[in-house]
């Protein structure tokens, strides 16, 4: 489950707002926060091939990245089954 957003922009897209930054990517990021929030376990994002799951490095080690498309990823830290600071980014 999200418990909280790192992005305000990122909070605004889950709940449902349009997001001009995310115009060309919304309705693959709203199934990527979907896919998150849903999750039990770490293992649940980890099995899906699509998600391009990956533990990240260097300034973002502790964190967590599935991919939304080729430019944006939905980064988060994973602790007690719940996702924390949540943020789409531009990773390029």
């Amino acid at each position: 489950m999200i418990k909280s957003f790192r992005c305000p922009d990122t909070e605004a897209l889950y709940q449902g707002k349009r997001v001009r930054k995310f115009e060309s990517c919304a309705a693959q990021a709203e199934r990527r926060l979907e896919i998150l929030d849903n999750a039990k376990t770490i293992h649940d994002l980890m099995g899906l091939a699509s998600n391009r799951f990956e533990a990240l490095s260097g300034d973002r080690s502790g964190q967590f990245s599935i991919r939304v498309n080729q430019q944006w990823r939905v980064c988060f830290e994973w602790k007690d089954a719940n996702a924390y600071n949540v943020e789409i980014v531009d990773y390029h």
